[in-house]
């Protein structure tokens, strides 16, 4: 028991004695004092404790027996989770140090709208957790730091990625060369290898790699292999990549996952990151066209302010509206008292495709015959009349090819960049594991 009361060298942990026992303790008390907590890993700044590892490792138990996924060996998920939990400090410690946070309100919001999502009054759901072996208190405190990490990437990796012009017309150029649109839906286990292993670590993957397939041709699942072989994030999620493009991923890995069967799984294959193998869960056609409706629309924008009140800015527009219907033309109203950007123009804002204005604007638009004039309508910017000039299809495949482009672009530089900075945070940090079980 004395092995639980040290006191811990590292400079942050000399405090954090989780075990409040008296040095003069008698020997007859001694039988009735109980463990209640260690510190199973010294993060930089921070502790890890097996209360957290084990409240941590019961969470995934759940959530992978309800997906079906067979549990790995209780060694290996220990260390899969302890890892999980070292990364997820590290990025804590970053976020917090450079400004990072997220206040109650914000979080509360948070919660509140996760409790609509689920249909829920805050009472309800707080049951519901509760029912489900959740504390409340520790969800809050889990959607605080899931937010805080979102945000810590955001602006540490995905907002630093670049996409040029040149990237994108590549991107074109290539898969209309290639003439293949299909997505797929696969799931990986990596192995991690850098380019610049030495030959030792570079047979701990072979090895690792064999065991990997050697497990699965003995009837041991990909999701299975994956939480207990794999070496990516979301090893203990079965390595789930979701849908992928043909262009999100490099042509060899292409070239190897459209050799699979839905359900195959692929030969190892070596990247700069490491040895992959791919499982293909699905397969679809991509599209091809997009054809959209637009309106070509106009309209009249008044603004309530300090001189002008709300009641003021409707009976203004209404008067506005009945000089339209007197014979006034539109575009001269307009350039005369909107207070949109648009005024120059007539009030003119062009071809609108769906969802590029608010949903009440929209809705309004939407009923209105060509050359109609609608009624006042309330916005959130203000009073509002409408005319829509005409409506057409329009194929906006070249458009939607262009940003799809861009996001998948995106997407795959940004988990690449991503895996990159969390080995770097990772090995740049002082870590002191202080399990008995040694990996």
């Amino acid at each position: 028991m004395m092995k639980y009361l040290s006191i811990f060298l590292h400079p942050v942990v000399g405090a954090a004695l989780l075990l409040g026992v008296s040095a003069n303790i008698s020997a007859a008390d001694k039988p009735s004092i109980e463990k209640m907590d260690r510190i199973i890993a010294v993060v930089d700044q921070s502790v890890i404790t097996e209360r957290e590892m084990l409240d941590r490792m019961e969470s995934v138990r759940a959530q992978m027996t309800k997906k079906g996924v067979e549990l790995p060996p209780e060694d290996v998920l220990q260390k899969q989770i302890l890892e999980r939990l070292i990364v997820d400090s590290l990025q804590l410690q970053l976020a917090s140090q450079t400004g990072i946070k997220v206040d109650d309100p914000q979080l509360d919001k948070t919660i509140e709208r996760i409790a609509e999502q689920n249909k829920l009054t805050m009472p309800a759901f707080k049951k519901a957790l509760e029912e489900d072996g959740t504390k409340f208190y520790k969800f809050r405190e889990d959607i605080r730091n899931d937010i805080i990490l979102t945000r810590l990437r955001e602006r540490d990796v995905d907002n630093k990625v670049n996409i040029s012009e040149a990237e994108i017309d590549n991107y074109l150029s290539t898969q209309e060369k290639e003439g293949d649109l299909d997505e797929f839906n696969i799931s990986q286990i990596l192995i991690r290898l850098p380019e610049d292993s030495s030959p030792e670590d570079i047979q701990k993957a072979r090895m690792r790699t064999e065991q990997a397939i050697k497990a699965m041709s003995e009837g041991m699942s990909f999701e299975k292999a994956s939480a207990n072989f794999s070496d990516a994030p979301n090893a203990l999620e079965g390595g789930e990549l979701g849908w992928r493009s043909g262009q999100q991923m490099p042509a060899q890995f292409v070239d190897l996952i459209k050799t699979l069967d839905v359900g195959g799984v692929s030969r190892p294959i070596r990247s700069g990151s490491g040895v992959h193998i791919f499982k293909l869960n699905e397969r679809r056609a991509g599209a091809s066209t997009l054809i959209v409706d637009q309106t070509h629309v106009r309209h009249i924008l008044l603004k309530p302010n300090e001189v002008l009140s709300d009641k003021e800015a409707q009976q203004k527009i209404e008067s506005i509206k009945e000089r339209i219907d007197h014979g006034t033309p539109f575009q001269d109203m307009a350039r005369q008292y909107s207070d949109d950007g648009s005024a120059s123009s007539g009030g003119d804002l062009g071809w609108i495709n769906p969802g590029d204005t608010v949903p009440v604007f929209e809705k309004a638009m939407a009923e209105l015959a060509p050359n109609e004039v609608s009624a006042p309508v309330r916005s959130q910017f203000g009073w509002h009349i409408i005319q829509v000039i005409e409506r057409r299809k329009q194929d906006m495949s070249k458009e939607s090819k262009r940003l799809k482009a861009r996001q998948e672009i995106r997407a795959r530089k940004a988990e690449e960049a991503y895996t990159d900075w969390i080995h770097e945070l990772r090995d740049k940090a002082f870590v002191e594991l202080r399990l008995e079980d040694k990996f």
